[in-house]
């Protein structure tokens, strides 16, 4: 029996670097998107794409994730799962749709906890790995994108959570990179020179947290850049912050407005 994983969002970004990087290690793959020909990329670019699995589903949808969780719970060898899907909207709150905002909650937030919660049996069996994908956006309060980086704060302390909780049977990843060129912006409309200065490649990201899941998990903040912004956002008080931060989005917001449109 093969032991395998399961990478969410794995259609590009971080899902196609840690697809990458995870085949090496012996693993087969299951690979999740909602786009299939874009899915087929990634297993096409795998050394081995005939032993891996593709999978569709919309992480909004119930009715879809409860399919996936059911196709899941049949792998007899699961023995990790990399909860990456996630996407954000950039702008002001109540200039996007609300339903554009409740599915950032679905996908990065919701689908986690209730996939884990399902698969978590068969990682605790087999003694497995678990790596949630959150964001330094989780970390302090991010006008222009409130509701991704709530769904990202809620991410981060509940993986912290789970982590203690499974101490000793599955070993906890938490990732929480900043800016990377993953394709985030193009989806989320956020304009191009916001953070460019801490932006640092996916593949020094992915790294990192395979890096830690090997020392046994943690929380994970990759690259120089990435602890630089993110021993800024722990020093600088919040009420400060927040007008650094206000100041910054709002010129971009006037630069961009044609981004922020619902």
């Amino acid at each position: 029996m093969q032991p395998s994983v399961l990478i969410t969002g794995a259609s590009g970004g971080f899902g196609y670097e840690f697809a990458r990087r995870i085949e090496p290690l012996g693993y087969r793959l299951i690979l999740h998107g909602r786009d299939l020909p874009r899915l087929q990329l990634t297993l096409n670019a795998l050394k081995q794409p005939a032993k891996h699995r593709c999978i569709t589903a919309d992480l909004t949808s119930d009715d879809e994730l409860n399919r996936l969780i059911d196709k899941i719970r049949q792998e007899t060898g699961l023995e990790g799962v990399v909860n990456n899907a996630g996407f954000g909207l950039w702008g002001l709150f109540h200039h996007r749709e609300i339903i554009a905002q409740l599915d950032v909650l679905c996908t990065d937030l919701n689908a986690p906890v209730a996939l884990t919660h399902a698969l978590l049996p068969q990682l605790i069996r087999h003694n497995g790995f678990l790596i949630n994908v959150s964001s330094l956006a989780g970390e302090s309060p991010l006008p222009y994108m409130s509701t991704y980086a709530a769904a990202k704060a809620g991410l981060t302390y509940w993986s912290e959570a789970l982590r203690a909780e499974l101490t000793g049977q599955v070993r906890v990843v938490t990732l929480a990179p900043g800016p990377s060129p993953t394709g985030f912006r193009d989806i989320s409309g956020m304009p191009k020179g916001t953070g460019s200065f801490f932006r640092t490649p996916s593949s020094v990201v992915v790294q990192a947290a395979l890096d830690r899941l090997e020392k046994g998990g943690g929380y994970c903040v990759p690259g120089m850049r990435h602890k630089l912004l993110y021993t800024l956002q722990r020093i600088v008080p919040r009420r400060l912050a927040l007008r650094i931060m206000h100041r910054q989005m709002g010129a971009s917001n006037r630069r961009y407005p044609g981004s922020f449109s619902s």
